[in-house]
């Protein structure tokens, strides 16, 4: 667009005399560009082109040519000069009209003899006169009275107007546009579309748990936040033993004779036909094979345990044993009482029987040591009885006492391992009971709690989530939307963009138990050892070894080792090359050597006093078992695979043993 400011000589000239008519045409052709006239009301300019014409839109300051469509933009001057020039024709116009109006009023002079007849005009051509005088000067179509209209109420003083006629006659295009579409987006943006709902809430209890108290972690009763850290303490790495208690396990409990007893407990070809669904890529006998004693003395030199390991673990072992109540269960708080207790024994923990018995059966389990074989068979028969005992009809094995959750947990673990081992129809459905309370006590977003239905914490998750896998394992029915959930809350426990640490709670701060807890839960819920946050987590339980001096602190590090000891085991590698000669280290070198403590781990930490000796002593054990216990998830089996083609061997020739378990005593 072409602007007539460019040529500034018309303004140091004055401006030409208010034309009207067809007279003001004559000598546009000499006109200059930028000169403004009045063409009967109406503004005009000379084309700077081609010198024709152009009607001037003043409240647009523009004037388009209708000959070669050139456009100009009048400058502020220019816009000065026509609004004036308005103003001295408006003025031209009023003063005709008055002047007009005079003219045509009749003489009042009374009894004039002499009145021509000039002066007696008839009153009809008075009339036409004062029409004609009020007309306006100019074309007289509707089209040019209207544009005459516009242009007073552009040069007239201006009004306060709405602001709707504000913005969409003053506001340039472009700002109407950007306010439309931001309008447009917003309206877009709250707009949602419908994703997929959460699964409908299952509410088992409306009680609320007078120790449900935000932060709190733990097994028992005062469930506190963790700090980050651990306290800092050296290793002790060379355990000096007396020669007589360097006694293998496998030696103690391998009968005199090659016989039947010396079979796995659950054969090996039954195993292999089971569980291909969860651990497809490994032989599906890989999680309790290492628990038979033909499998197990190899393992044990193979993934780093020792002659002093399993010493240590019979007499924590034994220690259980003797303490075992007549009915069958294990009292964490009063231990002392029980038959074959000397009475003078300290470490008493809080009232959780189900949780105490869940807690004792777990390391006899995992030695192999089941209700049908093994030298302890009858301590776990009793366990198991005691336990099926306590069950409610819905499966809930929480029990008396504070074990809430955690006790179910552990309960269902001890029910759904003795199944998978035995497969004893007389386990299957108090397994599956206990399964379906935990699949109905989780909450929508994943997790599990104190009581059903809560919003979940990491550490009662571990336990429900191993219970369900191992059930998983012993082919009872559990879905896989429980494990889907369950993945999802990890994902809102973790602190770190790869997953490799974890809160006791969605947005606090990551422990190193917490951790090894929920990095258990994913390797079984199918990550690989090669992923990112697999190993970060892995470096950060490598820089909170465990050592004899930080059991004296408040940190839960038994909690601790049952659980980091297992993930660094399915790590390999220099992972648990580290890892395992610290745990050794620390558990070898604090068990009870002596009197009627023997056998037994010290609760000196917090957690330990809470849960008390049968807490700690138990999860010592566990986790002296790990070679053998679970099997690696990710490593080769050779071991594994001889036995398995021997079993089959064996099972095509041979008849299966007819052998019937012991006759079960219920308390």
């Amino acid at each position: 667009m072409r602007d007539i400011s460019q040529n500034s000589e018309p303004f140091a000239q004055s401006p030409p005399a208010v034309e009207t008519g067809s007279a003001s045409h004559e000598g546009h052709s000499s006109l200059q560009p930028g000169q403004i006239w009045l063409d009967g009301g109406i503004l005009a300019c000379a084309c700077p082109d081609c010198g024709a014409p152009m009607s001037i839109r003043l409240w647009l300051r523009l004037a388009d040519c209708w000959r070669c469509g050139a456009s100009v933009e009048l400058t502020e001057e220019q816009e000065a000069e026509a609004i004036r020039l308005l103003q001295l024709w408006e003025a031209e116009r009023l003063q005709q009209v008055q002047q007009a109006a005079r003219s045509i009023q009749p003489s009042l002079r009374s009894g004039s003899a002499g009145q021509s007849s000039k002066s007696s005009a008839p009153p009809r051509w008075t009339a036409e006169l004062a029409e004609s005088a009020s007309r306006p000067i100019g074309p007289t179509s509707r089209q040019a009275e209207e544009r005459r209209e516009f242009l007073r109420q552009a040069i007239a003083p201006r009004k306060v107007r709405s602001l709707w006629r504000v913005i969409w006659e003053d506001a340039p295009a472009w700002l109407v546009s950007l306010v439309f579409h931001l309008v447009a987006f917003l309206l877009l943006g709250m707009l949602t579309a419908p994703g997929r709902l959460p699964p409908p809430a299952i509410t088992l209890s409306t009680s609320i748990n007078y120790r449900d108290s935000p932060g709190e972690e733990g097994l028992l009763e005062e469930r506190e936040h963790l700090p980050n850290e651990f306290e800092e303490a050296g290793l002790v790495t060379d355990v000096q033993l007396p020669a007589d208690q360097e006694v293998g396990l496998v030696d103690q409990f391998a009968p005199d004779s090659l016989g039947e007893s010396l079979q796995p407990t659950l054969p090996m070809a039954a195993i292999a036909d089971r569980l291909s669904d969860v651990l497809p890529s490994r032989p599906v006998a890989a999680i309790f094979a290492g628990r038979d004693p033909s499998v197990r003395s190899r393992l044990l030199a193979e993934q780093g345990g020792t002659n002093e390991t399993e010493a240590a673990v019979a007499r924590g072992l034994q220690w259980l044993a003797k303490h075992q109540n007549a009915d069958g269960s294990w009292s964490l708080h009063a231990f002392h009482l029980a038959p074959g207790a000397s009475g003078d024994e300290d470490g008493l923990g809080q009232q959780a029987d189900v949780a105490g018995t869940a807690l004792a059966l777990l390391p006899f389990l995992g030695a192999g040591q089941t209700h049908i074989q093994g030298e302890y068979r009858q301590v776990v028969l009793k366990g198991l009885n005691w336990l099926v005992s306590q069950q409610g009809p819905d499966g809930d094995l929480r029990g008396n006492g504070i074990g809430d959750m955690y006790a179910h947990g552990q309960a269902a673990l001890v029910l759904c391992e003795a199944y998978a081992m035995t497969q004893d129809p007389e386990l299957r459905e108090p397994a599956q009971k206990a399964l379906d309370f935990i699949i109905r006590a989780q909450h929508p977003a994943g997790g599990w709690r104190y009581d059903p239905g809560q919003e979940g914490d990491t550490s009662v998750l571990g336990w429900q989530l191993m219970a369900l896998r191992s059930g998983k394992m012993a082919y009872l029915r559990v879905p896989d939307s429980v494990f889907y959930k369950a993945s999802q809350y990890l994902d809102s426990a973790q602190t770190d963009q790869y997953g490799g640490r974890y809160a006791y709670l969605p947005g606090h701060a990551a422990t190193p138990t917490m951790t090894a807890e929920a990095l258990l839960c994913r390797q079984y819920l199918g990550w690989p050892r090669e992923h990112r946050g697999m190993k970060a987590g892995a470096y950060y339980l490598l820089e909170n070894l465990p050592s004899p001096k930080k059991l004296d602190t408040s940190q839960p590090w038994f909690y601790y080792m049952y659980y980091a000891t297992q993930v660094m085991h399915n790590m390999g590698g220099e992972f648990w090359r580290k890892w395992n000669e610290a745990m050794k280290a620390t558990l070898l070198t604090t068990q009870r050597k002596t009197g009627s403590l023997a056998g037994s781990w010290d609760p000196t930490e917090r957690y330990g006093r809470q849960g008390g000796r049968i807490y700690t002593t138990a999860l010592a054990i566990c986790t002296l078992e790990v070679y053998y216990r679970h099997m690696p998830l990710y490593d080769p089996l050779p071991i594994l695979a001889q036995n398995v083609q021997s079993a089959s061997g064996n099972a095509n020739e041979t008849a299966k043993p007819n052998r019937s378990p012991p006759t079960r005593n219920t308390p």
